[in-house]
Parts: structure tokens; C-alpha cells; sequence
């Protein structure tokens, strides 16, 4: 299997609260976000056992989450002011994902317009394999438009990581 390196361009913002990318979220997926120079969006994450459906697998309610997230952010690599919020997500599941290990979600767009955009993603296990597919359409929409009261400091901010991460390893 053909593995090749990434630079990371830039590290995206994480929130409070959401279920994938919450660094307060003491039942989340604590997922971070990178943009590639490949114009890719690619997550990492450590799959946890309250993450689980059967025991040892990730639930499949949480691969989708975790996709969806992926796909809808990579339009932010282009205009950090701008959102995917999602019209409709089509999964494919191939291998299950194992609880207590770190995957890697690609995500990218495949076409887009003024008002909506289209993308694919993966779900890698750490052996490289793929585990489950997505594409899905979204709506653009600027930040300070998907909630009443805007995001302030308090729910979307910058993270720095223990270790900087400069490169990323994919499986391609």
C-alpha cells in the first residue's frame, strides 16, 4: 500500500461542546482538523469504548458524525467565514472501526457552486484500510448564521497541539 506525505497548511478551530471536535465534551471524539497542501481536510481521533455499539466497534451513528463533520468543514479551507450544513449524506460500511484507536477521516470537495458544494470522504483504520465511505451534499452558510447568537470566543477557538504536527501520513 502506497502511503504518502502531507504538509499541514493549517490546524482548524475546535468548540466547547460539539460531539466530534468538543474539547470539553467528556463523551466526545475530541477530533482534530487539518488542512492539507493537497487541498484536503483530514481529522484524527481516538476512538474511545463509550464510542462503541457492539462491543469493540465504533457505532456507526459516530462514523457518520465524524464524516460528516469532515466533509462539511473542508469547504472552510478556501473562506474560514463559510460552513457546510448538511442536505443529504450517503454512507457505505466496509470494515468495522475498533474503539480505542486512533483513524484518520479524509475529507475534500468534489463540486460546489455560490450556494451548495458536493464531497467524499474516508474513514482510515490505522493498518491503512478503508472502513467506510461518505459523500454528501451541503449548504453554505456563513458562521455567524447557523446559530441565534453567533459563536463568540467561549465556543470556537484554536487549539495547539502537544506536539505540532507538520506532516500527515495517508494511505493513497
Amino acid at each position: 500500500m502506497l502511503k504518502l506525505n502531507y504538509k499541514v497548511n493549517k490546524k482548524q478551530n475546535a468548540s466547547k461542546s460539539c460531539v466530534v471536535c468538543g474539547i470539553e465534551n467528556d463523551l466526545g471524539l475530541k477530533t482534530s482538523f487539518y488542512e492539507l497542501e493537497n487541498g484536503e481536510l483530514v481529522a484524527i481521533c481516538n476512538t474511545k469504548d463509550w464510542h462503541q455499539s457492539y462491543p469493540g466497534r465504533v457505532h456507526g451513528g459516530m462514523s457518520a458524525a465524524l464524516l460528516d463533520e469532515t466533509i462539511g468543514r473542508a469547504v472552510s479551507i478556501n473562506d474560514d467565514t463559510t460552513w457546510g450544513v448538511t442536505v443529504s449524506l450517503e454512507l457505505k460500511y466496509k470494515k468495522p472501526v475498533p474503539t480505542n484507536c486512533e483513524i484518520k477521516i479524509v475529507g475534500r470537495i468534489t463540486s460546489e457552486n455560490r450556494k451548495l458544494f458536493e464531497g467524499s470522504g474516508e474513514i482510515y483504520l490505522p493498518n491503512g484500510e478503508v472502513a467506510v465511505t461518505a459523500t454528501g451534499k451541503y449548504m453554505k452558510m456563513k458562521a455567524e448564521k447557523i446559530t441565534e447568537d453567533g459563536l463568540d470566543e467561549s465556543e470556537w477557538f484554536y487549539t495547539e497541539d502537544e506536539e505540532e504536527i507538520e506532516c500527515i501520513e495517508l494511505p493513497y
